[in-house]
């Protein structure tokens, strides 16, 4: 995918949150931006644990393959996915 970045421990993928939505959900854009929608406040972390709790179970991933390495207060997040580009792309088919 495009905005996808490769990193020695997996990939880097561009991620913009919509906090206190009214319900929970994610979608991949053919570019590779992925979309969230969040019930949870974005506030002292909460929508940021929820995040990575959606992301982790609808890719079948422990919480630790996930981590959030920028944006932590800003709806515009890059997180790592410890999984090759390769591998990412067959779990999202």
């Amino acid at each position: 995918m495009k905005l996808w970045q490769s990193h020695p421990e997996g990939t880097i993928v561009p991620v913009r949150v919509s906090a206190g939505a009214r319900r929970n959900q994610i979608r991949w854009e053919s570019d590779g931006l992925l979309r969230a929608w969040l019930t949870q406040s974005p506030e002292k972390g909460k929508a940021n644990r929820a995040l990575l709790d959606l992301l982790a179970k609808s890719l079948q991933l422990r919480k630790s393959q996930l981590e959030l390495l920028t944006g932590h207060t800003s709806p515009q997040k890059r997180l790592l996915i410890r999984l090759k580009q390769e591998d990412l792309a067959s779990r999202l088919l």
